[in-house]
Order: structure tokens, then C-alpha cells, then sequence
């Protein structure tokens, strides 16, 4: 039987925290669309799905200004604020799409303001 990410028994959830041998050492690990993001203290990892356009992206917590949050009402994003970066906008209905955003779910929410938190509390650029 097929497992579809959107029948997920409830409280089930593809968001993990530091439990990943991978990302053992990271303060806040989530898994949501398409990419694995992985916040430790001097570093954000997101690495993508190979389906994703976009490649893995490490992003040094000085380069971080700030993060551009939004829950959605069915898909929300976090995008990384970066020095030098201009970030995106989106649409008036869509959401940006570029290598410094993940896109989660609202099963995800919990998990990508973890991760939003400990990224401002840590961001040094």
C-alpha cells in the first residue's frame, strides 16, 4: 500500500528533532517539502529531494540577517534573509521559490518555527 504524505495517522509527523544520525550534532532538524533543514550553531543545512531544481545549500549563521516566515493557510514557507541576497517575493498568490526556502505543510508548523527561532536567536549576519 502506498503511503501518501497528506494520510498521515494523526500525530504522525515528517518532522524530526536532532534524532538523524546524519544531523545528530543540529539543534533543530525538520523534514518538510521536499528538503531535510537542519539548523546548528553556526550553519543552516537544507538539502533537497532529488526531484527539487534546486541543489543542497549550506548557509553560515553570518551570512543569516533574518527570516521571512509565513504559515500559510494550507503551505507555508521560511526564507532565509541573507547578506547580499535579495530575497523573493512570491505572487500575490504564491509563495517564493528559491534555494533559500523550504516550503512545509501545517503538520510541519511546530518543527519550522523551532527552527525559525533558533535561526534568529543565532543569526549573526
Amino acid at each position: 500500500m502506498v503511503k501518501w504524505p497528506w494520510r498521515r495517522a494523526a500525530g504522525e509527523s515528517e518532522t524530526t528533532e536532532s534524532t538523524d544520525d546524519q544531523h545528530a550534532e543540529a539543534v533543530v532538524v525538520c523534514r518538510v517539502q521536499d528538503a531535510t533543514l537542519a539548523v546548528y550553531e553556526d550553519r543552516i543545512v537544507i538539502e533537497r529531494a532529488r526531484r527539487s531544481r534546486f541543489d543542497d545549500v549550506t548557509v553560515p549563521l553570518t551570512e543569516v540577517v533574518g527570516v521571512d516566515y509565513d504559515e500559510g493557510l494550507t503551505i507555508g514557507y521560511l526564507q532565509l534573509e541573507r547578506t547580499g541576497v535579495t530575497p523573493d517575493a512570491g505572487g500575490l498568490l504564491s509563495d517564493p521559490v528559491n534555494p533559500q526556502t523550504v516550503h512545509f505543510g501545517r503538520g510541519d508548523r511546530d518543527c519550522a518555527r523551532r527552527a525559525r527561532d533558533a535561526i534568529l536567536e543565532r543569526a549573526t549576519g
